[in-house]
């Protein structure tokens, strides 16, 4: 967005913190950046807010920016559809157009009166390899015949420092029986430095690799994929990577927001799908003997692996679209702009 000529008055890398109890020591530096990017709306006034995600603090934004005057879209829908629905009624208040990348969330929206589009997946496009196989093999060190055991546990620092070290014990009882090369893939520029030395040194005693800005090339050319539920279960189907998902977040913050999660599952895959073809272990079910036997189980038989693959190719369908995403999510913003740019000019007629 920068090298496109947008100047940042936040870094939304700052925002990036999840479960209720690990955002409460963040707050005071959360709410500082709240109010510099509203004091920025203020003496700016934009013609028009484009809002991306992070719903905790942007549904908020949205709320100042309505009484400011300011037209807001919102990209990638909250997922109010799984918990917390009693957000919809703020959305349907402040929001002039929501922009969905999931079918099932355009119908969820517009059923509450969310004015909801639905633009498809920008990843389904995007994700491909850049590599080959044996580019991928000779920048990571090793012979052509590997078998890589693709570790995924999150793009933020602090969920990957929480899954890391029980993806790390399952990895050794997967290896037990199976000669796979366990390859950690970070986004670029993901400081591992701040971790504790051991989990480092725990991958390396592995033969295991480390590489960061691949997470597709690995992805393509992984046996199986151990991926924190997210988008990265998103790109694994695209790329038709069996796969286990986990997630664990702080114990308070799991117990105080179970009851308010409506939804069957919590892997996108499975959302799409709507229905579960990917092992997904959440919370006291995330554990390494948990995650080494389903693990085992894909790499051992044949026919659980290939339907796996079926049910994935059934959700990139699903992602697809005959237009660009973001070529639709451009004419929204567009119309919306437009919209209102004729509703000034007739009150001013009026």
């Amino acid at each position: 967005m920068q090298a496109a000529g947008v100047r940042p008055v936040v870094d939304q890398r700052s925002l990036a913190v999840v479960g209720i109890v690990e955002v409460l020591q963040h707050i005071p530096r959360i709410w500082g950046e709240f109010r510099k990017l509203i004091r920025a709306a203020e003496a700016e006034k934009p013609d028009i807010a484009i809002l991306t995600d992070s719903p905790d603090f942007h549904l908020r934004v949205a709320k100042k920016l309505k009484r400011l005057g300011i037209p807001v879209v919102y990209l990638i829908a909250p997922q109010a559809w799984a918990w917390r629905e009693g957000r919809v009624k703020g959305m349907r208040e402040t929001l002039e157009r929501l922009l969905c990348i999931f079918p099932f969330e355009a119908r969820f929206f517009k059923d509450r009166g969310v004015p909801a589009t639905y633009i498809g997946h920008p990843l389904a496009r995007l994700v491909k390899p850049s590599l080959t196989r044996a580019e991928l093999l000779a920048q990571l060190g090793l012979a052509a015949d590997s078998r890589l055991l693709a570790l995924l546990p999150g793009s933020r620092h602090g969920e990957a420092s929480r899954h890391l070290p029980v993806l790390l014990e399952a990895v050794q009882r997967i290896r037990q029986g199976h000669a796979v090369t366990p390859v950690l893939a970070l986004p670029a520029g993901f400081d591992t430095t701040i971790w504790k030395p051991n989990l480092v040194a725990a991958i390396k005693s592995m033969d295991g690799q480390i590489i960061s800005g691949h997470t597709w090339d690995v992805l393509a050319q992984a046996e199986l994929a151990l991926a924190a539920s997210g988008t990265v279960t998103i790109e694994a189907a695209l790329l038709g990577t069996p796969m286990v998902t986990f997630y664990r977040v702080n114990a308070l913050s799991w117990y105080s927001a179970r009851w308010m999660v409506k939804s069957p599952f919590l892997s996108m895959a499975n959302l799409v799908a709507e229905r579960r073809i990917v092992p997904e272990l959440i919370q006291h079910e995330m554990n390494a003997g948990n995650i080494a036997a389903e693990g085992i189980r894909l790499l051992e038989d044949v026919g659980v692996r290939e339907t796996m693959r079926r049910n994935l190719a059934e959700v990139a369908g699903k992602l697809a679209s005959e237009r660009d995403p973001m070529e639709a999510a451009a004419d929204c913003v567009d119309a919306v702009y437009k919209e209102r740019l004729l509703s000034e000019n007739t009150a001013q007629v009026h």
